[in-house]
């Protein structure tokens, strides 16, 4: 007997994706970006290029009765020479909201970086196929969410049933832009980033603009957030800039007011929170640049320093102490005159007990644990009544 399905394929186009701000053309199918075109022109960066292309968030969202869906796809994947090899990225499949499989995709482009030079290689490789099977045979929502970590062209979308768009389910939208622990560094999944954690326990709908290396007040990403229609809006700002090393105090208090001022040109009075750094304890007392320790790189682990010098805080060196002090002065100064302008310390999320009990692995970046730990916190002192993204609609 012939237990092939009959499949059926729909064009992937963005009324199928959630969490994407842009849909390119490639050679091989679509490309989900998470900044558009115009903002991705205005920075030649190579780190951000790489991070806004990785899907953190990015879903395929779709209503079927299908009871097999098979995902073609091109992942690049990133390795660091000398350091362990990083897993597959992992596809979560939910039904009706729940997760009912995760599964990887092999192959896949490969980029080569050397953090000891500086160089990067790009090894083109084959496309891969991600199959879900045994889905309940009845009309059903399915959510494909992609690896945050891998930059995924997605090539076609079949069923063994038609695909229609999911209906809007009325959710508020919260628009979270925020550095690398944001993006989902190292998350054991797509849906248990701290974001997405906090976005379900609040029950919002999650548009990410969290990108590694490139929380850095750049003007375009304010613009892409005054543009972006949203319900909710957080901030999570610091650590980048320490570990950048690239402003002193005197350039990081207007550029922090400049970005908001941007941000309220298209959202005056939407919710807006900004969320200082959690603690780490390289940054705490230490300005940037951070940098790996080839130490421990040479010993096949990947963990960071900093290289600055206390002393230099005198001259306007950055620090996580130094961040969240201003942050926390800015906003009183705004929140007289913004109602709707709210901080919170990100100690309270992750604080230095915490450091003490799941300290992060690589010195700046959180583990699993860890990222639910921060996203079970955020909902609660974020989206529970009396929080700044509490519902008062009813």
């Amino acid at each position: 007997m012939n237990t092939t399905p009959d499949w059926i394929t729909t064009p992937v186009t963005a009324d199928l994706l959630r969490g994407a701000l842009d849909l390119q053309d490639t050679a091989h199918g679509v490309l989900p970006h998470r900044l558009p075109a115009r903002a991705r022109a205005q920075c030649a960066d190579g780190q951000l290029a790489m991070a806004e292309s990785q899907p953190s968030g990015v879903r395929l969202v779709f209503r079927t009765r299908a009871t097999a869906v098979e995902l073609d796809t091109l992942p690049t994947k990133r390795v660091y020479v000398g350091a362990p090899p990083r897993p597959d990225g992992v596809y979560d499949l939910l039904v009706d909201g729940r997760l009912a499989d995760q599964a990887g995709v092999t192959g896949g482009n490969t980029l080569t970086m050397d953090m000891t030079t500086g160089t990067t290689e790009l090894r083109p490789g084959p496309a891969g196929t991600l199959r879900f099977t045994g889905l309940p045979d009845r009309m059903k929502d399915v959510e494909i969410w992609l690896p945050y970590n891998e930059t995924t062209e997605l090539i076609a979308l079949r069923a063994d049933a038609p695909i229609e768009p999911a209906p809007d389910r009325g959710r508020r939208v919260w628009l979270h832009h925020g550095s690398s622990i944001s993006h989902g560094s190292d998350a054991a999944s797509p849906t248990t980033t701290w974001p997405a954690l906090a976005a379900s326990l609040g029950d919002a709908e999650l548009i990410n603009l969290g990108l590694s290396g490139s929380a850095l007040l750049d003007p375009f990403t304010a613009r892409v957030l005054r543009d972006t229609p949203a319900d909710l809006i957080s901030l999570k700002i610091g650590i980048n800039l320490v570990n950048t090393d690239l402003m002193r105090l005197r350039a990081f208090t207007p550029a922090v007011h400049g970005f908001l001022d941007t941000i309220r040109e298209g959202h005056p009075g939407t919710p807006l929170l900004v969320v200082s750094p959690i603690h780490c304890t390289i940054h705490e007392d230490t300005p940037g640049p951070s940098a790996p320790d080839f130490t421990d790189l040479a010993a096949g682990r990947l963990r960071f320093r900093a290289t600055g010098d206390p002393a230099e805080r005198a001259g306007g060196k950055l620090t996580l102490g130094v961040i969240r002090d201003e942050l926390a002065r800015i906003v009183g100064q705004r929140a007289a005159e913004d109602p709707n302008l709210y901080y919170l310390d990100g100690r309270d999320l992750y604080g230095e007990a915490d450091s003490a009990e799941l300290p992060l692995p690589d010195e700046l970046h959180p583990d699993a644990a860890t990222h639910r730990r921060i996203g079970e916190r955020f909902a609660k002192l974020a989206f529970t009544a009396g929080g700044p993204f509490a519902d008062r609609s009813s």
